[in-house]
């Protein structure tokens, strides 16, 4: 008896809260480690050494990012699934996008290994700041395939709808890291060394978990065969690719201006990597509401209920815009607590307070460009999230980062990013609500989730 979807029932505002506050306490715990990892790193005196993880930072982003939309393709086919009431197919959707995301992070993990000092040199880094980066890089990377299998894993648990579980999987990885980090860093004396152990041996411990609460209470995963891959593929990468594409937008911004704050030297990077653990720190929340609602916008898509999928949208927005204007204004307050926390002085400090002051402004306007892209990815127009995500990271952000720059200093690189999220969030989520309302006005062909012909007939498979 095939089970009904928990998204398809109840108080869309709910779903979206109780989401987004499962995922935002555990993908929240997993960057408070990292900004730990940050302070202990900050305790060595070392600014090279701090400047070393800004510059890691912005290139692990690129690649964690590719991670993040093949999660995002899986999440939309295995919520359409349940959706349907066809829980095989989701359970052979789970399985297949885990071992092909496996194969492709791996792939990208190998390429940044291969290049990886060409890849630090372009970021801007030099002298020894840039080697201790690149040997950061050779020691996580290899392990992205782990990480992505975990991710589609963990994924398959909010498109079923256990935030809870999902929740356990990041508080438990992160919280491995939390105690081994000062271990190996202080205890070991491996330095960055430590912190980069530490970042492998916490998502193995991700993929564990994830894979037994997939695999036990919801029987989410199915035994891996050659043709569910193969079916699973098109219509997997399908979204995918879109997804990844809307990804990697902000990972290239965020490398675009660091490539700016860089030749500010390494006090203003060391404040922008500080930026960089502090703005996901405080906003877990918002990055957490645009994976929370995918599944749910999938199961309802998949259940062609229109007035569901309308008030997700809603609710979505308005969470977004009440949990940012909170967090800036806690932010402002804590600012000077931070600063003396990582004895940030002169530039790195003034990059700190543009960002608690001026910047941390823009996610107001960056939430409302996620849960647009959100809708976009899950109701079948993956590319308008690219476009939208491009525009503001790949178009806007570099002349708006030398032109801020020129004026302000360092702290013009933190205003040109609010910027660019206020102008395009603006666009994003007038143009999300269009779609959205008019889908009731379109008669929908109905998803294509099912296998291809060959697979429908397995004799010919017997026959050969």
């Amino acid at each position: 008896m095939e089970r009904r979807g928990r998204f398809l029932s109840g108080s869309t505002m709910g779903h979206v809260v109780r989401m987004t506050l499962t995922g935002a306490m555990g993908i929240t715990f997993v960057f408070v480690v990292d900004a730990a990892n940050l302070y202990w790193i900050s305790r060595l005196g070392d600014p090279q050494l701090m400047a070393a993880i800004g510059f890691s930072f912005a290139i692990q982003f690129l690649s964690v990012s590719v991670g993040i939309g093949l999660m995002i393709g899986a999440v939309a086919l295995i919520s359409r699934g349940i959706g349907r009431g066809q829980h095989g197919l989701a359970r052979r959707h789970a399985t297949s996008a885990m071992m092909i995301a496996f194969a492709i992070q791996s792939l990208v993990g190998l390429l940044i290994l291969v290049f990886r000092h060409q890849i630090v040199d372009l970021s801007g880094a030099t002298g020894e700041t840039a080697a201790l980066a690149a040997r950061y890089l050779a020691m996580t990377v290899p392990s992205l395939g782990v990480m992505a299998a975990g991710m589609v894993a963990n994924g398959a648990l909010r498109a079923e709808g256990d935030g809870l579980r999902s929740m356990s999987v990041t508080l438990t990885s992160g919280g491995v890291a939390m105690v081994i980090d000062p271990f190996l860093i202080y205890g070991l004396g491996m330095g960055l060394d430590g912190a980069a152990l530490g970042v492998v041996l916490s998502r193995f411990v991700m993929l564990g978990m994830a894979f037994r609460f997939a695999t036990g209470p919801h029987d989410l995963l199915a035994r891996p065969r050659r043709r569910d891959v193969m079916a699973t593929l098109r219509p997997f990468m399908a979204i995918a690719i879109a997804a990844i594409l809307t990804q990697l937008a902000a990972p290239v911004g965020n490398y675009v201006l660091t490539s700016v704050m860089a030749q500010f030297g390494d006090q203003a990077m060391a404040g922008w990597a500080v930026v960089g653990r502090l703005m996901v720190v405080a906003f877990g929340g918002i990055f957490s509401l645009a994976g929370a609602i995918g599944g749910i916008f999938g199961q309802n898509f998949g259940a062609r209920d229109h007035a569901r999928v309308l008030s997700t949208y809603r609710d979505a927005v308005l969470f977004g815009v009440g949990y940012t204007l909170i967090m800036w204004a806690l932010l402002s307050l804590a600012a000077p607590g931070i600063a003396a926390l990582f004895d940030l002085q002169g530039p790195a400090q003034e990059v700190l307070r543009a960002f608690t002051h001026v910047g941390a402004g823009g996610f107001v306007f960056g939430s409302m460009l996620f849960v647009s892209n959100a809708a976009f990815n899950a109701l079948g127009k993956a590319r308008r999230a690219t476009l939208t995500n491009w525009l503001r990271d790949g178009v806007l952000a570099l002349p708006a980062a030398l032109w801020l720059a020129g004026v302000f200093g360092a702290e013009g690189v933190i205003y040109a990013q609010a910027l660019c999220s206020l102008v395009v969030g603006l666009g994003a989520v007038y143009w999300g609500w269009r779609f959205v309302t008019g889908l009731q006005r379109q008669m929908l062909p109905p998803l294509d989730l099912a296998p291809p012909r060959p697979y429908a007939h397995p004799d010919r498979y017997r026959r050969r």
